[in-house]
């Protein structure tokens, strides 16, 4: 449809028009997930499914459309610096907003937030296109947002302890992963959106210290590894990544307004993985 159209629909306040079937309005706003104008892609599609999710349009074909988004993930993986980053950045971000709502409402079951969580993981670790703000055509943020969907996820009571940790893994290895040559550095808050999501599998107050100690440890140990680099070798990309992320969860831990029931001791241990991790800059 046109621009005309969907502008009036925003007009109306983003009621579900009557004169085609959701199912075809639906597939075109998916559709223009990818799209890589800023306008269509952001002010149209992302607003509106989002909206339609929140008011409960989409309450009985839940499964349906986050089966979609779940499929979006998957659009052009493979090769980094494409437009299709932009599909996999909105589906994860609009599945983030599916999970919300079937948590609060019980809309899924088991069965299908597990698939959606095994697909979320395995794209999250293998996205490859770490550009943040795409020149001329907005928001690509695909970390960022696949950050924000893992929190969604870890807020699900269908998952447990063991499921938690595994999503602790995915963030842990996210943040260490090594870029492609010629991708950016995770510096456009990518790093305190994964912090959040963090928090979030915390405050479900299923996790550990003896689960979280050793887990903060391996992101510790990554920043020190990287700063004994051998001479010619730059240890701060690496170093940023790792550091930067125990610095944000710090934050997130000392500031929140809802703390996990482990915070207390969690800090402590952040704080001596971030002694470690900064001995060079500490008098």
């Amino acid at each position: 449809m046109s621009a005309s159209y969907w502008n009036q629909v925003l007009a109306d306040g983003l009621t579900v028009p009557e004169d085609r079937p959701l199912g075809d309005l639906t597939a075109e706003l998916t559709r223009m997930l990818g799209d890589p104008d800023p306008g269509r892609r952001d002010e149209i599609a992302l607003l509106t499914l989002t909206a339609w999710i929140e008011r409960g349009v989409y309450d009985d074909l839940m499964v349906g459309l986050g089966d979609g988004m779940s499929e979006g993930l998957r659009v052009g993986v493979e090769v980094p610096g494409t437009d299709d980053v932009f599909r996999r950045s909105c589906s994860a971000l609009v599945l983030a907003r599916c999970l919300e709502r079937a948590n609060a409402h019980g809309l899924v079951g088991q069965p299908t937030i597990l698939d959606w969580g095994d697909r979320l993981a395995t794209w999250l670790l293998r996205e490859q296109d770490l550009r943040s703000l795409v020149e001329g055509k907005g928001w690509a943020h695909a970390v960022a947002r696949g950050a924000d969907a893992i929190g969604a996820l870890g807020g699900s009571p269908h998952l447990g302890a063991p499921e938690l940790t595994v999503l602790l893994d995915v963030v842990a290895d996210r943040v260490l992963a090594e870029p492609l040559p010629g991708q950016p550095p995770l510096d456009h808050g990518e790093l305190d959106r994964l912090a959040i999501a963090t928090l979030q599998l915390l405050r479900r107050d299923l996790l550990p210290l003896t689960v979280l100690e050793p887990w903060v440890n391996r992101v510790a140990s990554a920043a020190t590894e990287a700063m004994a680099a051998p001479a010619g070798h730059d240890p701060f990309p690496r170093w940023n990544h790792a550091e930067g992320f125990l610095r944000a969860l710090y934050v997130q831990l000392a500031l929140t307004s809802r703390p996990p029931a482990v915070r207390a001791d969690l800090v402590l241990v952040v704080v001596d993985a971030l002694r470690r991790t900064n001995h060079a800059f500490l008098s």
